[in-house]
């Protein structure tokens, strides 16, 4: 699927924000919004509104595309059928926003906050999230949110990928690469016993669905724990985290 080929490549690399030049944008649509917010239907594609207040702006319909709105405050704002592709929303507020329908392939919406935001009928799958705030567990599949965990235990952001983890079992209890995924963040944040509880899971899960990759993954994790635990060789530490290493490359082909 693409969007898992998005993702993996996005795990093996470090993910930046860049684009093409932007499109001029329309100076007088711009001071319209920025006297008003009120600019539906506008076109405001490459406009440069970074840190700008918009909090309530009615902007239903304007093309944004290319723009930088990198830590604007958007919040409550109504944003439905607007086109930000490719823009950077970098840091935004979008607490409350309506994005209904909203265009949003390829735009950057790391750390932005969208707790209480309206994500019906929009796709993030080709969005930039990591470190995004209040997704909702509507707006994405279960391998979405794995993705997406998968990314923030890259960066190590652990309590980050559990919060995901827990939207894709929110969305089906039955999906074994989350039991799998949040007993290893877990374990990095030295929750135990839980890690050891969802790996169990995981494993139960992958036999009953004849998935040998699941399987395997999830027994190599146990593993890894109960050397853990009990460390036979000075160099202990390295081989768990090698078998961690080996369990996180199998999650990854769960995506395909």
């Amino acid at each position: 699927m693409k969007f898992a080929i998005l993702t993996t490549a996005a795990l093996l690399t470090t993910v930046g924000f860049s684009a093409s030049p932007l499109l001029a944008e329309n100076i007088q649509h711009t001071s319209q919004l920025l006297s008003s917010k009120r600019c539906p239907q506008c076109e405001l594609s490459g406009a440069g509104l970074v840190m700008a207040n918009l909090s309530g702006a009615d902007l239903r319909g304007a093309n944004l595309s290319r723009a930088n709105l990198s830590r604007a405050d958007l919040s409550g704002a109504n944003l439905m059928g607007v086109d930000l592709s490719g823009a950077s929303l970098n840091g935004a507020n979008l607490a409350g926003a309506i994005l209904i329908g909203a265009n949003l392939n390829g735009t950057d919406l790391r750390d932005a906050y969208l707790i209480g935001a309206n994500l019906i009928g929009t796709s993030l799958n080709t969005a930039y999230v990591q470190g995004a705030i209040g997704i909702p567990h509507y707006a994405g599949t279960p391998d979405n949110f794995h993705a997406w965990a998968l990314l923030e235990t890259q960066r190590g952001n652990y309590r980050a990928a559990i919060e995901n983890y827990n939207k894709a079992l929110t969305i089906d209890n039955k999906y074994a690469p989350g039991y799998l995924g949040r007993a290893i963040a877990r374990y990095r944040l030295g929750d135990e016993p839980g890690a050891n509880i969802d790996a169990q899971i995981a494993a139960q899960l992958f036999e009953i669905q004849d998935n040998p990759t699941g399987l395997q993954a999830s027994q190599n994790f146990i593993k890894a724990m109960e050397i853990a635990s009990n460390p036979p060789t000075a160099n202990g530490g390295s081989q768990i985290e090698r078998l961690l290493g080996g369990v996180g490359s199998l999650l990854l082909q769960l995506l395909f």
